[in-house]
């Protein structure tokens, strides 16, 4: 990119820069081909000769990209070591692309054992790199942003330093906080689909998550039931109308009230189901709560309930 717009440094920083004396406009455009910094409104030039801080080189592809930067990949929460250790690839080849001599794999071999040992120092070491690895595999099967892995990394290793993953299963403190990082980053997951992607049962997650949430002082308000709606209205294969309605139906709800203290997916559900019938998409409760992994029960009492308190804006 040869030119990038920009705020003044006044706006950033608190302090005089390039605003416009001409027109006092403090948005500017810096022009690393002709190496100036130009007002966006009039056109004055503001300042030359500047510095193009970028690379020296030009790529335009990512294979080309990665080929001549001469940096790593930036620190993450999700490896143990942070990334920031070098690693021995498994190729067996050596820098021409050849491939190695029996007796150079098996250098090759000993040395990348001994490095990895390395690497794996301690007792913490060891606990970081199974934990942050199972927390990849269900971050993977849960088709998860890298965001909620390097949360739910970051209060893994909290958890750690506080010492709260003695005498409990690794699978099952990764698990509860991999729920709880959900939550934070508002990214629908159900305690449900999480026990399906862990070792554990539902109910020793849920326990683990209450004991860490207790211990690491972690509040986080309840999900809002329609952030559920497009997960589940996609499976149900419903129209982007009956998704906007069911919606709608509980922004109603909540201005009455009627979610605190209530499932978020139940809601979800119920409001789905009198969504679909409005629009003449009926799903039975039975394929609803299928899909939701929730009881037939469950969809017919928050449908009764909200209908009952909203019955002037839905007629069904």
């Amino acid at each position: 990119m040869l030119t990038e717009t920009y705020p003044s440094k006044k706006e950033k920083n608190g302090g005089s820069g390039f605003d416009c004396p001409s027109c006092g406009n403090s948005v500017t455009v810096r022009d690393y081909q002709q190496s100036k910094v130009v007002c966006e409104s009039c056109g004055r030039v503001l300042k030359e000769e500047i510095k193009d801080r970028g690379p020296e080189w030009r790529a335009f592809d990512q294979e080309g990209r990665e080929e001549k930067r001469r940096a790593g990949p930036p620190s993450t929460e999700t490896i143990h070591d942070k990334g920031l250790s070098t690693q021995i690839d498994y190729t067996d080849r050596d820098a021409r692309g050849n491939k190695l001599s029996p007796e150079q794999k098996n250098k090759v071999y000993r040395l990348r054992k001994w490095h990895k040992r390395s690497r794996i120092s301690d007792s913490t070491d060891r606990n970081l790199s199974f934990a942050l690895s199972e927390m990849n595999r269900m971050a993977s099967q849960l088709s998860l942003p890298t965001n909620v892995q390097e949360i739910a990394s970051k209060i893994y290793r909290k958890a750690v330093k506080e010492n709260l993953i003695r005498g409990r299963s690794i699978e099952g403190v990764v698990s509860a906080i991999l729920y709880a990082a959900c939550r934070e980053a508002e990214i629908p997951r159900t305690l449900e689909g999480i026990t399906e992607a862990s070792k554990v049962d539902r109910r020793e997650i849920g326990r683990t998550y209450r004991f860490i949430a207790r211990k690491l002082d972690i509040d986080l308000p309840p999900t809002n039931p329609a952030r559920y709606v497009a997960r589940f209205g996609s499976e149900l294969n419903i129209s982007g109308e009956a998704k906007v309605e069911a919606m709608e139906i509980i922004r109603k709800a909540q201005e009455e009230h009627l979610t605190p203290g209530k499932s978020p997916t139940g809601t979800a559900a119920a409001a789905i189901y009198i969504a679909t019938l409005k629009c003449g998409e009926r799903r039975t409760q039975r394929e609803i709560a299928k899909v939701v992994n929730i009881s037939e029960v469950t969809v017919r009492n928050r449908y009764s309930e909200m209908v009952e308190e909203l019955n002037e804006e839905i007629k069904v």
